[in-house]
């Protein structure tokens, strides 16, 4: 069972609390569930998938499209090649250095664990939660995170998280629900946002059918959190990566671009490339403290 106190995370239906596991209604004192579940008070159950997430998605199903499994592959095996290693290794620094007690971190829009990993391991004291909408991704997140509770939901849902329960806020190329960021974290908590800059991919963009970023990202990040949260640091993290053909391929695949992607396309401009490529990894990181 992950560690991350039950009581933190809500039904999503009714928003009470769940209670401990030896607490499940039905279930003696002292001993848990057979088969890992979520039960709330009211009976509500939440079974653990056979990969170890919890879907607690009810009702209408959301508007928003869920990464593929292909986006996921391609997503693990260009980060499991280290290209974003020191971009994470950044964040986990930022985030350490500003809640070095931190005792929950959650990630909003969590992918496959990669960054909360990162973070986690440098808060080895803290527990973790990672949120996602894509089932395939969450699999992912689970076999990586087994003691993090990893549960596909719907962040412009309302998060089920308990108010002021979280020390950080994760969100890495993700949509932020800011007020919900800013109700579950305590005060003094942090938001800690991760956005491309303009440079980011620059030489491979138009190769690999990827859209270019705008330039005022940064600014318009700030400007969306600065009613409920105000700036505490930024650092900018610009480095050259050498990829290789199939890295082009995965990173042009694991983002949204690869929704509209012309896959044979791409692959006649991938057979053209030397071994190896520079191309440049840019990225702004902006930390936010909770009033």
């Amino acid at each position: 069972m992950p560690s991350a106190p039950l009581s933190l995370l809500l039904c999503p239906v009714c928003r009470e609390p769940f209670p401990a596991p030896g607490n499940l209604p039905g279930i003696p004192s002292g001993e848990t569930a057979p088969t890992p579940s979520l039960v709330c008070p009211r009976g509500h159950r939440f079974d653990a998938a056979r990969q170890g997430y919890y879907n607690l998605l009810t009702g209408s199903g959301t508007k928003f499209a869920a990464d593929t499994a292909e986006m996921v592959q391609a997503r693990v095996d260009f980060l499991a090649a280290g290209h974003y290693s020191r971009m994470a290794d950044d964040l986990a620094g930022l985030v350490a250095s500003a809640v070095p007690d931190a005792r929950l971190v959650l990630d909003a829009g969590a992918g496959t664990g990669y960054y909360l990993g990162v973070v986690s391991h440098a808060l080895p004291g803290a527990d973790a939660v990672a949120l996602d909408i894509s089932k395939f991704a969450l699999r992912r997140a689970a076999r990586a995170l087994p003691a993090a509770h990893c549960l596909v939901w719907d962040v412009w849902r309302p998060l089920p998280v308990a108010d002021g329960a979280v020390d950080a806020v994760l969100n890495v190329f993700a949509p932020r629900n800011v007020p919900e960021f800013r109700r579950i974290l305590r005060p003094g908590g942090v938001l800690a946002v991760v956005t491309p800059q303009p440079a980011h991919l620059q030489e491979i963009r138009a190769l690999a059918g990827m859209l270019d970023i705008g330039a005022e990202k940064e600014t318009r990040v700030a400007a969306a959190v600065e009613a409920h949260f105000r700036p505490a640091e930024t650092r900018h993290c610009e480095y050259l990566m050498n990829l290789r053909p199939a890295d082009i391929r995965n990173v042009a695949l694991m983002g949204p671009s690869a929704r509209h992607l012309d896959r044979d396309s791409l692959q006649e401009n991938l057979a053209g490339l030397p071994d190896t490529i520079p191309v440049t990894a840019s990225f702004t990181l902006q930390l936010f403290r909770a009033a």
